[in-house]
């Protein structure tokens, strides 16, 4: 058998979940061709940034990072230079035309064509721009041997299950970069999340731009139905999901939360504007009266559910009043988080070319009286939370690591995960009686101590023998 020679493949990946997932499978269907993943651009034989255009600030990131690359092509001449992802689907060619020395522009539906693309770039040296969309998801062969850096490194990860977008709302361009809605068949979606926990993953994050309108157009089961295959799986332990539509939030998907023990307590669920007229210009297909209907039914059926959100500011039209309006369905549903943005125009959107543009001034100061507003409720409720225990799955050693601070027992290691609620939780254990490192990926049970805007701070419990076990998976009690 002819060997490979060893190459390595530097990504850059900007953007949502979904442009992780593809970052990985960018890595992994190169590895027939020897690249490995490094985390040095100066080791790199091939670089590719996968871009995002949902925001400008996403693409003025990308060109910024693309400009420091011309002096690694020009000291290394032969690095294969790429550009995939949103930006890429957009913007096509010009990106040759404004940054010369790129090798390939490759868009969206083009990740499982790309290593052909490599192979003739790498031998022919010539230019490619691939943004050909197809029909169909071109699944990617899943090799025990190939195990992406995510599924290794984490005990989290990501799981796209369907692409592209139907609904149209005037400020997005996911619909003309990622194209039309289309899912993934369920065999093959449960086979590859079966795979990443035979890896040792302990939570899976399903991704979709719309997830609960999954397997409707192809007449496959349907998003809770697939949660329930999902909830099967042995050895998982925790389910989540992202991004939900609120006109195809069912009951049935409701009732998921009370009925599946792996699914999380957590939705995020998108209003972006809390005015009617604001929410009918969007094309959002529900009005603010239909969504807290929503809400309430979803907090009868699961009362402890969390509840997060995403909210545009300074939308062409949007009065005082409108924004006032925001406010007031923001008290009202008391999110325990926001995501909150200033619109901006983006090509191909419906939106851009509306009347009535707010200043930047305006939607600056908008978007900072909404945050500050939102995290007086996030603190409360987090407020609510101290002295109780909660179930943190751990995801490793704080980026805050306490220095060694040494206790009568040992070493104080600072840990960090998220509850069912995804909360971030911060806690420490001083006991040198337990492996901390072998924690990471189990079940703790942490008493809240104090709690932040962001996050959560506590400790292990101690001498504490009720914590309920899922699924017989070790968990913790020091």
């Amino acid at each position: 058998m002819q060997s490979i020679d060893k190459k390595y493949i530097y990504m850059n990946t900007i953007g949502c979940q979904m442009n992780v997932y593809d970052s990985e499978r960018i890595i992994q269907s190169l590895q027939p061709l020897g690249y490995i993943e490094s985390l040095s651009l100066d080791m790199a034989d091939l670089i590719i940034v996968n871009t995002c255009t949902i925001r400008a600030k996403a693409e003025q990131k990308a060109f910024s990072f693309l400009g420091r690359l011309a002096k690694i092509k020009k000291k290394k001449p032969g690095i294969i230079i790429g550009v995939g992802g949103c930006m890429a689907q957009q913007e096509g060619k010009n990106i040759l035309e404004r940054v010369p020395f790129i090798d390939i522009v490759f868009g969206t539906h083009a990740v499982e064509r790309l290593p052909r693309h490599i192979e003739k770039i790498a031998s022919k040296r010539y230019r490619v721009v691939d943004v050909e969309m197809t029909n169909e998801i071109e699944e990617l062969e899943h090799k025990e041997s190939i195990i992406p850096k995510q599924q290794v490194e984490e005990i989290s990860c990501f799981l796209t299950i369907m692409r592209g977008c139907d609904n149209y709302c005037t400020y997005c361009v996911v619909p003309y970069v990622r194209g039309r809605e289309i899912s993934r068949d369920p065999v093959s979606i449960v086979k590859e999340a079966r795979k990443f926990v035979k890896t040792g993953v302990k939570e899976i994050f399903l991704l979709g731009q719309n997830v609960n309108s999954y397997g409707k157009k192809e007449e496959l089961c349907s998003f809770h139905e697939l949660l329930s295959r999902v909830n099967n799986i042995e050895g998982l332990l925790r389910i989540r999901f992202t991004t939900s539509h609120p006109k195809d939030l069912t009951e049935d998907l409701m009732r998921a939360f009370a009925n599946l023990d792996k699914l999380c307590h957590h939705i995020h669920l998108p209003v972006q504007s809390g005015s009617n007229d604001i929410l009918k210009k969007m094309n959002r297909k529900y009005t603010r009266e239909r969504y807290v209907e929503k809400i309430n039914q979803l907090r009868n059926i699961c009362p402890e559910i969390a509840v997060t959100s995403d909210i545009i500011v300074g939308f062409p039209g949007e009065t005082e009043d409108d924004f006032r309006q925001t406010l007031e369905l923001i008290k009202l549903i008391e999110y325990d988080g926001l995501f909150a943005f200033q619109y901006s125009d983006r090509p191909n959107a419906s939106a851009s070319g509306l009347p009535d543009k707010i200043s930047e001034k305006t939607k600056r100061d908008r978007l900072n009286e909404l945050l500050e507003f939102q995290g007086h409720i996030t603190k409360k409720k987090n407020r609510v939370l101290i002295g109780t225990d909660q179930e943190v799955l751990v995801e490793g050693f704080s980026k805050k690591e306490l220095k060694n601070n040494t206790t009568s027992k040992g070493l104080t290691y600072q840990l960090t995960g998220r509850t069912p609620a995804n909360k971030i939780v911060n806690f420490v254990c001083d006991d040198k009686t337990t492996d901390h490192q072998e924690m990471v990926g189990q079940v703790a049970s942490v008493r809240i101590e104090k709690a932040f805007s962001h996050s959560l701070w506590g400790k292990l419990v101690k001498n504490h023998s009720s914590l309920n076990k899922l699924k017989g998976e070790k968990s913790y009690a020091a």
